[in-house]
């Protein structure tokens, strides 16, 4: 069992009953963690992160790369996909490549600054990266719904956002630096994230993975729901004027299997993180097995894989480049399905 709280060690905790009086030797700083699951668990872990971190840092340089050198790409959504490559490549470069290493040696091998930092900087992209998935859905409901009329989305306008993705990710990551919440080990203790699970609320855990949940789980989905669903309904009224255009059926199908894809993707990278973290904290004291634990923060992790096979594979524009760069043909292919569908948008309904 834990020995009285104020002995415990204040750089991490281990969320479950331990047969010992000195917790601090099962440091995850210092030993390997064996009494918390088989090896087979942790090596497989170390391969997934591997994996998360060769193919994302690949994906993402080569976004980066394309953009810098192809001037066609500079558009002002394409600022904003180059916005969520560098915070993909964070994730991957950081958090995914140092969770490879600890899972592969069964302990986090970095110590406790590295833990913070290690934290800090994985969360800070995967808030800007969750971010700028937000802005992609309102750039595209300003571009194609046209709410503000002949208003124009400028490339000024998409660095902008771009710079508040920035600032909200900082707002989001920056409080356990300074004692509202903390970074330490989670789950099989291999990777770093902010403290859900500690029974006492010395750092006030609670209200910031309320914060959390609600400022960049709650606000950025709804936000998305809401800017595709009003896209839709745009161009179903513009595909229902032009009935007889195979063209504009296909873009709505196009368009439709897109959104329903990056919605899915948006659930799949953070439903699981919010809804476990949120019943941690509802439901204090309650056992949880910390496989459980640790495969949230990965599926996180792993949006750095994803994100960029959705919102960059998917654009025809960024495609053709990326096959070009590679020397593997690619042709000029300039249009894309939104493209397309803002084109369809632009006669509206009859």
């Amino acid at each position: 069992v834990h020995p009285p709280q104020g002995t415990l060690p204040e750089d991490f905790w281990i969320p479950i009953a331990l047969d010992t009086n000195n917790i601090t030797s099962l440091s995850p700083f210092l030993v390997p963690q064996d009494h918390l699951g088989g090896s087979g668990v942790f090596y497989s872990m170390a391969g997934f992160m591997f994996f998360v971190f060769v193919v994302g840092t690949a994906i993402n340089t080569l976004t980066i790369a394309c953009t810098m050198k192809y001037k066609k790409l500079r558009s002002h959504l394409n600022y904003i996909l180059l916005n969520l490559a560098v915070a993909n490549l964070l994730v991957s470069c950081v958090g995914s490549f140092t969770a490879c290493c600890s899972f592969a040696s069964r302990y986090f091998i970095f110590g406790p600054l590295a833990c913070k930092i290690e934290g800090f900087m994985a969360t800070l992209g995967g808030m800007v990266s969750l971010w700028s998935l937000a802005v992609v859905a309102f750039e595209r409901w300003l571009v194609i719904c046209k709410p503000l009329g002949n208003f124009v989305f400028k490339p000024d306008h998409a660095i902008a956002c771009c710079v508040f993705t920035w600032i909200f990710g900082l707002i989001a990551s920056g409080p356990p630096l300074v004692g509202w919440s903390r970074y330490i080990p989670e789950g099989l203790q291999c990777s770093c994230g902010p403290d859900w699970y500690t029974t006492n609320n010395k750092y006030n855990n609670e209200s910031y993975v309320m914060f959390l949940f609600c400022f960049c789980f709650a606000v950025p989905f709804a936000t998305i729901v809401f800017c595709y669903g009003q896209l839709l309904i745009t161009l179903k009224m513009a595909a229902k004027a032009q009935a007889e255009s195979a063209s504009t059926q296909k873009a709505e199908r196009e368009v439709t299997r897109m959104v329903v894809v990056m919605v899915l993707g948006f659930l799949v990278c953070w439903m699981p993180y919010a809804s476990f973290a949120l019943w941690v904290v509802n439901n204090r004291g309650q056992p949880f097995d910390l496989r459980l634990a640790t495969i949230p923060s990965c599926f996180s992790k792993a949006s750095a894989v994803y994100n960029p096979i959705i919102y960059v594979l998917f654009n025809k524009q960024f495609r053709s480049s990326m096959m070009m760069m590679l020397g593997m043909g690619g042709g000029e292919e300039e249009s894309s399905t939104t493209q397309s569908v803002t084109e369809v948008s632009k006669v509206g309904p009859a």
